[in-house]
């Protein structure tokens, strides 16, 4: 892609006839009882997908989606409507519907919808997925299949999936900005069930960005097919995992999905403007161990949580949320931003046209440390260390979570010793930022296969992390450790 902003922007007035004076028509309209602010949010997407299970295809589907979805400001009030339908009649009743959060009798001024071009592209995509045969897809699969079954005669059975998207996205606002963007998305997921008798075990992993098949360049099926299968072949030797408050040590990459979920839910700024997350007010004050730096970057080449601009047309941002243990800012949209009187983040977000705008996460992490991995697991005389997840829970308003680990080893006398199956680790994600004395200078991003769900909603995202070691952490185990 040369440009996908100009290219996005000339889809929608090539396809659909949406020029500047169809903007600005339709935004006169919204804002015509008055308001803030408006915007217009265009969408296109392609999504397909094919199930692999048992050794043949379950189910294969394309399917495509357009629209538009028009916000109109006022205050804290959001009127929204859309449409399915990119006719512009049909446009016009949305915008109408929209404008009645207003109550002003003014007829406001013309808005010059002129198209903004940026010069980069957090996407280096070579052939979007979407546009390969479906035969070329299954034989990805099927490579993934062979490789786990090779790896172990217990592996009885590889189930996986393959799914691309390719959205074009286009952003008109009040401000006479006119900004578009061309997103693709892929996400490769294998389950491997091992079996020993009557032992059943079942691991997962998977990965993916916003890349093309040249993913599959960088990182094969066979090496995704493997890494399941030795998963799922662990855990049939693991022992029972010991119960209590211990030593944890978190390894760099997924272990940013924890970090995500106890963290980086209470740093977006919705919560924070109604006060209902545990950092509201706390800008400007510790809230972790000094050793600790959170950010939020969106603009990290091909990864799963990158965009070029957000769905309200501003740019995506590197964002420092905690420095040094200190709490910098929060993740704001153009609401919320008003409302603290700071700038946009680039973190406004919707899972569709369809959806309304929420401050959400990018690509979220933890900046290294001088450590070595080794030098932390050394450290260690009994405790834990936690490889992989299948994902975890959390209460925004306290910061309580409870985290599932599918890969976990004993640490005994600085050494990892023996795996572990059925770790959960429980906890406070303030707490834990506290309780954090080493930090590894061995930072990974986790490969692209994480979704958040925020209110119904979900959006892809990036984690990651250098290897960690908090003082104490309560496991839940089946054996008092």
């Amino acid at each position: 892609m040369s440009n996908p902003g100009a290219d996005s922007i000339a889809f929608f007035h090539s396809r659909y006839n949406i020029d500047s004076a169809a903007m600005s028509s339709l935004l006169s309209i919204a804002l015509s009882r008055g308001g803030d602010f408006a915007e217009l949010f265009f969408e296109h997407r392609t999504n397909s997908a094919i199930q692999w299970e048992d050794q043949c295809v379950k189910s294969a589907s394309r399917n495509v989606a357009q629209g538009v979805g028009i916000r109109v400001v006022r205050g804290d009030a959001i009127g929204y409507a859309y449409t399915e339908s990119l006719d512009m009649e049909a446009m016009r009743r949305a915008a109408g519907t929209a404008s009645r959060i207003g109550a002003s009798e003014e007829r406001p001024a013309p808005v010059d919808a002129t198209p903004h071009l940026s010069g980069g592209s957090f996407y280096s995509i070579g052939e979007p997925l979407t546009g390969e045969p479906a035969a070329r897809k299954v034989a990805l699969l099927e490579r993934a299949d062979r490789a786990a079954r090779a790896f172990d005669p217990s592996i009885a059975r590889l189930d996986a999936s393959i799914g691309d998207e390719l959205k074009y996205v286009m952003v008109a606002r009040s401000d006479g900005k006119v900004v578009g963007d061309i997103q693709p998305l892929i996400r490769f997921n294998v389950s491997a069930l091992s079996q020993q008798g009557e032992s059943r075990q079942i691991a997962r992993t998977g990965g993916g960005g916003r890349l093309g098949i040249e993913y599959f360049d960088r990182v094969t099926p066979e090496e995704l097919g493997r890494d399941a299968a030795r998963q799922a072949v662990l855990q049939q030797g693991a022992m029972e995992a010991p119960a209590g408050t211990l030593p944890v040590v978190l390894a760099a990459g997924d272990s940013g999905v924890l970090l995500h979920e106890a963290v980086g839910h209470g740093l977006e700024a919705d919560f924070n403007r109604k006060g209902t997350s545990n950092y509201s007010g706390r800008i400007g004050q510790p809230v972790a161990s000094p050793l600790v730096t959170v950010i939020d970057d969106g603009t990290i080449l091909d990864s799963r949580g990158s965009i070029n601009v957000d769905d309200e047309g501003n740019p995506s941002t590197r964002n420092t949320l905690i420095e040094n243990g200190m709490l910098r800012g929060y993740l704001h949209d153009e609401v919320s931003a008003r409302h603290f009187g700071v700038a946009p983040s680039g973190s406004g977000r919707r899972q569709t046209f369809k959806d309304y705008i929420m401050p959400r996460m990018t690509n979220t992490f933890m900046l290294p440390g001088e450590s070595t991995p080794a030098d932390i697991i050394r450290s260690v005389n009994h405790g834990i260390y936690a490889v992989s997840y299948s994902g975890g829970q959390v209460n925004i308003s306290n910061g309580d979570f409870v985290f599932s680990v599918t890969e976990a080893y004993l640490i005994e006398n600085g050494r990892v010793t023996s795996p572990l199956r059925n770790v959960m680790l429980i906890g406070n994600g303030p707490d834990v930022l506290s309780k954090v004395t080493a930090v590894a200078n061995d930072y990974q991003l986790s490969d692209g296969r994480w979704t958040c769900g925020k209110d119904g909603q979900s959006v892809p995202v990036g984690v990651g992390m250098p290897t960690i070691l908090v003082s104490g952490i309560t496991v839940g185990g089946t054996k008092v450790g």
